[in-house]
């Protein structure tokens, strides 16, 4: 008799955790299969369904056809971001070409998409609560807007599209790994490390011995090696260097990019096309708040002249200290910019960022983003028993509601930098909340990010932007943790993309607030809370080069929507259509052999592509919501609990603009966040 599949085997870890320890690589496609063919039991049975027809057997029942699949998927997924191993990789574009194939045969079944065409025709006789009609539209509209209304002849061709797409991501995404992983700088010499904090030169030495180089520093292109770097290393040559290896990764090297990313645009015109859309950024912001690509390019003009005219104040400002700083009339440089602007901050407002390091060592700052959970959305924290972790880095910990201790959610937090992960930070499930194998179960939710790392002489001590990203990833697992939907496919943070980064970025404004840093901003040490004349150093240096760090962020929207919304027999050189796509926003020079698109993973990899506007548009949506925290208090619990029960619970069971307005009492005022940025 053959061994149970451990992706099938019954968990005997607390709330059917992840057994981590009994997975193997070669686990990963048999599993897989199996689960393709219990869901296509399911379909199978649901089409046998003869009328009258009900929700619960037909749409109900496709909701829950594919859990299977949707668990298996989800773990490996979740592993080949976090901790994949060259095995795992190896296996991304199999499995990918068989969910492609399965998600087609499902989407462009006739039979399947006329039983439920044929519930939502009727609807109205069928007395659904909100949450069951909002299913029942999502399962209709994602059957016409994947092909269900085409031909034959024009099925045949999505199915062709969605397989070769279903490639390009995985290869793009590896190609971006390994060439982030391929660059080392390697420092032999000390006075090349002149300026560098101490923390950043200890974790470079840290990494040279466990290479085998005892005499030597290492720094590399993960952000809390990068940065540090780029930003206080006085070798201006090194800095080039690494900018340079930086924003060349997977152009005209051994991971090139460029006619992965080319293919990726025509495909994505071709099925837009097909399925009678003008370009794919039409296809996509049909389902988004945002609505057309007109709305988009308007809302960014909205923003464009206050912040182009603010950035050439700060760029102006810039190069005329870097005159009287070194005396040069050297021209100010990309790789100089993190460098000055460090500089005259310091000069400015007599704080440099580095002060803010040792009151936020990482501990504390896990226990400040659960003191904040308690005191806003009544929740507590408490290390979880009985549950795997797939590196010894991982943390879990059980939530519960503080009130009744009923149990809430699994949290998972992975925060230091590996080979084996990409890099950013992100936050995902290991089990959505919602209906599971019958029953309604509660989600299992981490943050994946790649923080500082402790060293022999000190625990990890995060810069304030990462204190920032720990908030902020920390929002959207809230957002997945306090779900109360009976539909996984409506929980937690599936929702509008132009509305999902709400949750997050409003978090990330508590730590501008002294009552809120001194929760957790202890300094290492002593203990000491962070100083309020700190605090307030750090306040006035906020806005510092707002418009300069607000039109870059306007360089990635534009960027995004020219891929999206052009036609690609038109594009003759991908860097030329780059230079060109980004020209209003450029104020510094730009430097052949670089490019931005050939690892721009959030539109080529994830789920951003048309998309990335939304950071900018959910940040008027966080400014005006935070408004109301800091009219009625930091900390009030009446409108900790209106977020709690009306953004953050209902995921996507009703319109984000609706939710919203049941929160504030009204639509969002668009000057909030320029008013924040002090642009008004």
């Amino acid at each position: 008799m053959n061994p149970i599949n451990p992706l099938f085997a019954e968990s005997s870890l607390f709330d059917q955790a992840v057994h981590f320890s009994k997975i193997k690589s070669e686990h990963f496609v048999p599993a897989l299969d199996q689960a393709i063919a219990i869901a296509q039991k399911n379909i199978s049975q649901i089409k046998s369904v003869s009328e009258p027809l009900s929700f619960k057997k037909i749409s109900e029942g496709l909701e829950i056809a594919a859990e299977e699949v949707e668990r298996v998927s989800g773990i490996f997924h979740y592993l080949y971001s976090a901790e994949g191993p060259d095995e795992i990789h190896a296996l991304a574009q199999e499995i990918a070409s068989k969910l492609a194939t399965f998600g087609s045969d499902i989407s462009l079944d006739p039979i399947l998409f006329e039983k439920i065409k044929t519930l939502y025709e009727n609807r109205s006789q069928l007395s659904l609560n909100t949450e069951e009609s909002r299913l029942l539209e999502k399962q209709y509209r994602d059957f016409v807007r994947n092909g269900a209304l085409l031909s034959e002849e024009q099925k045949n061709q999505l199915r062709a599209i969605d397989q070769d797409l279903s490639s390009l991501a995985p290869a793009f995404s590896e190609n971006v790994l390994k060439a982030t992983n391929k660059f080392e700088l390697v420092i032999t010499d000390e006075k090349d490390l002149s300026g560098l904090p101490e923390g950043a030169k200890e974790s470079a030495k840290a990494l040279a011995q466990a290479k085998g180089m005892s005499h030597a520093w290492i720094f590399n292109l993960q952000y809390p090696s990068f940065v540090p770097f780029i930003q206080y290393a006085t070798n201006r040559k090194l800095r080039e260097k690494m900018w340079l290896a930086y924003n060349t990764k997977c152009f005209q090297d051994d991971y090139d990019n460029q006619k992965n990313i080319l293919k990726i645009v025509q495909l994505r015109n071709k099925r837009a096309q097909l399925l009678g859309y003008q370009t794919h950024a039409h296809f996509v912001l049909e389902e988004r708040m945002a609505q057309t690509p007109e709305k988009v390019m308007s809302f960014l003009s909205s923003l464009y002249a206050s912040y182009r005219q603010a950035a050439e104040s700060d760029i102006a400002e810039l190069k005329d200290f870097k005159k009287s700083f070194d005396g040069s009339n050297e021209e100010l440089m990309p790789w100089d910019y993190a460098f000055y602007t460090e500089k005259l901050k310091e000069q400015k407002y007599h704080f440099n960022s580095e002060e803010l390091r040792a009151y936020f060592p990482l501990e504390k700052c896990i226990q400040g983003i659960f003191d904040h959970a308690e005191k806003l959305f009544e929740l507590k924290f408490q290390p979880a028993n009985n549950v795997e972790t797939y590196h010894p880095d991982v943390k879990v910990y059980e939530v519960r509601d503080a009130k009744t201790n009923d149990y809430v959610a699994l949290f998972y937090a992975d925060l230091f930098p590996r080979e084996t992960k990409k890099s950013g930070a992100w936050a995902t499930t290991l089990r959505e909340q919602g209906l599971y194998k019958g029953a309604l179960h509660r989600p299992h939710v981490a943050i994946v990010c790649n923080f500082t790392e402790p060293t022999s002489s000190k625990p990890s001590l995060l810069t304030f932007d990462e204190v920032s990203t720990l908030f902020h990833e920390f929002g959207h697992a809230l957002h997945m943790m306090l779900s109360q939907c009976r539909y996984h496919s409506l929980s937690g943070a599936n929702v509008y993309w132009d509305f999902v980064e709400l949750p997050s970025q409003i978090m990330e404004n508590w730590i501008d607030h002294q009552e809120s840093l001194n929760l957790f901003a202890h300094h290492y040490v002593t203990g000491q809370p962070l100083p309020q004349e700190l605090v307030k150093k750090m306040n006035d240096a906020s806005l510092f080069q707002i418009g300069y760090f607000s039109l870059r962020q306007l360089t990635f929207c534009y960027l995004d929507m020219a891929w999206h919304s052009t036609n690609p027999d038109q594009i003759q050189s991908l860097i030329e259509f780059e230079k060109s796509a980004t020209e209003k926003t450029r104020l510094l020079p730009w430097i052949e052999g670089t490019c931005l698109s050939s690892h721009f993973s959030h539109i080529f990899a994830g789920g951003y592509s048309a998309g990335y506007y939304s950071y900018k548009w959910a940040e008027v949506l966080d400014a005006d919501a935070f408004e109301y925290f800091k009219e009625k208090g930091l900390f009030n619990q009446e409108v900790g609990r209106k977020f709690k029960e009306h953004i953050l619970s209902r995921g996507g069971t009703e319109h984000p603009m609706d939710i919203y307005k049941k929160f504030r009492g009204r639509e969002p005022d668009h000057q909030a966040l320029l008013r924040r940025e002090g642009l008004l």
